[in-house]
């Protein structure tokens, strides 16, 4: 039983994503996302097939033909897909709309957030525990370039979340048996309680595989970029193949508050292949 918790905890706790294991991309879908300021021919990834399959379907449909940029931040990304925004009035705080469905999360180990990654965009931990993804929007990453202890610090600060996540799962289901200690006063009780399933969370913890980066994504991001910290906590479903300038060019453009563009940067996609 342990062992299949433990499983289920480097899955679910870490998006089931462990960099150190390498990913064979094979030939995906490819598609051309048409912009006012250029076009980015991207592929999609096959080993994330729910978000493949979503986007090409919404694609093919024209659902995504006239959508703004309407979040863009430079050095970090530029997000899209809302429906709403469709022909907005400018000054309008946008990101809210979508279809009625959401994409189950795809983690796969290999798929992370370097400078071109497709990636969807979703609600946060606490309305959406189970990381699951927006049924429309997406974003493309820009990010920056990383130093070394940068990224040593990154997967700590992963590794300790992770560790959270199962000190949360451990201790959930004792909550009440644990009030009532506290009720009782019964100090004695409740330590003794508490080192138990802290030495159960301690081996699961220790059994699990961490996180780490592959040499090759290391360099990656200290060469070309991106931004690790979403790592784990995003789907990434696809990879720019050319148009990398075009991606600098929407995210350099002058912003409001909301992180909108001032001036509208409409797109349109066709599906390739």
């Amino acid at each position: 039983m342990e062992k299949i918790l433990i499983i289920l905890l480097s899955f679910s706790l870490l998006g089931g994503i462990s960099c150190s294991q390498p990913v064979q991309k094979g030939v995906g879908p490819v598609v051309v996302i048409s912009t006012d300021l250029g076009d980015i021919k991207v592929k999609l990834y096959n080993e994330t097939p729910l978000h493949r399959d979503n986007f090409l379907k919404l694609a093919g449909e024209g659902y995504y033909d006239g959508v703004l940029f309407h979040r863009v931040i430079n050095h970090f990304m530029i997000q899209t897909g809302d429906p709403d925004s469709k022909g907005a009035a400018p000054g309008i705080q946008l990101g809210r709309g979508g279809p009625d469905y959401t994409v189950p999360a795809e983690f796969v180990p290999g798929l992370y957030h370097k400078k071109g990654a497709l990636a969807a965009a979703r609600q946060g931990d606490n309305t959406n525990p189970l990381k699951a993804s927006s049924g429309s929007q997406f974003y493309i990453v820009q990010g920056k370039t990383w130093r070394s202890g940068e990224l040593d610090t990154i997967e700590m600060r992963i590794n300790g979340n992770m560790r959270q996540g199962i000190l949360r799962t451990v201790f959930s289901p004792f909550q009440e048996e644990l009030n009532k200690y506290r009720q009782e006063n019964n100090e004695a009780a409740f330590n003794q309680k508490v080192t138990e399933l802290q030495v159960k969370a301690d081996s699961l913890y220790n059994a699990t595989p961490k996180f780490t980066y592959t040499q090759e994504q290391r360099q990656t991001y200290m060469t070309l970029g991106g931004y690790p910290m979403l790592d784990g906590n995003y789907t990434v479903f696809g990879e720019v193949l050319e148009g990398l300038e075009v991606l600098d060019k929407i995210a350099a453009v002058k912003t409001d508050q909301f992180d909108r563009p001032v001036q509208d940067v409409k797109l349109k996609i066709s599906v390739l292949k």
